[in-house]
């Protein structure tokens, strides 16, 4: 199921759009914004992006990719990488782009692909200093199904979360407040999104967030 509500929101158009809204921003950047770092440690803007291209595909190939990859997602990352930093960037652009349209894996895993892609598109906006308008809807799924690989319970445990732009508080505890996406951001290992939060809470989580860098 691809998740929906009465105003016509599905997880898996949020998917499609949010990847159509990167790639629009992708085609504007220079050579040095491709290579300028991203929020993921060690990863180019460029790297995220070839990141991004397993969702491109076809499912028996990922499958023995990360069998080869021994089911380890850092060594399943390096194989994408690798095989990037070999593309040039108008190839990677033109991967990317073959993304937008959904396919096998994002139609079986939805959420996660939606939290995947945005978590990235700003780990590539923000080292750009180039922010969005985001829907409210997508925020909002976003905070109920944050991405379970990045362990975001861990982060959230004693806490009361409280997003000030979007309908949607988690928790019980000391207090961190602030916008849904450096919400999302936080609770996704990205310390730089703390400057933007409030509250008794955000000290724990950021004693939470350097322990586990």
């Amino acid at each position: 199921m691809t998740g929906s509500n009465t105003t016509g929101f599905t997880t898996l158009s949020a998917v499609t759009d949010e990847r159509r809204q990167l790639a629009a921003l992708l085609r504007t950047l220079s050579p040095q914004q491709w290579n300028t770092e991203s929020l993921c440690a060690g990863w180019l803007v460029r790297d995220v992006v070839a990141h991004l291209l397993y969702a491109s595909t076809p499912l028996p190939a990922y499958l023995l990719e990360v069998a080869r990859a021994g089911g380890s997602n850092d060594r399943l990352n390096d194989l994408y990488i690798r095989r990037g930093r070999t593309m040039t960037l108008d190839e990677l652009l033109t991967a990317f782009e073959s993304t937008i349209r959904p396919g096998p894996l994002t139609r079986s895993a939805p959420r996660i692909i939606l939290a995947d892609t945005f978590i990235h598109h700003q780990d590539i906006r923000r080292p750009l200093g180039l922010p969005r308008e985001i829907p409210e809807q997508r925020l909002a799924a976003l905070l109920r199904h944050p991405d379970p690989f990045l362990r975001p319970r861990r982060r959230m445990r004693g806490l009361r979360f409280t997003a000030t732009d979007v309908d949607w508080q988690h928790g019980d505890g000391p207090t961190v407040q602030g916008p849904g996406e450096a919400i999302v951001m936080a609770i996704a290992g990205r310390s730089a999104a703390l400057a933007d939060l409030g509250g008794a809470g955000v000290d724990i989580l950021r004693e939470r967030l350097g322990a586990a860098a």
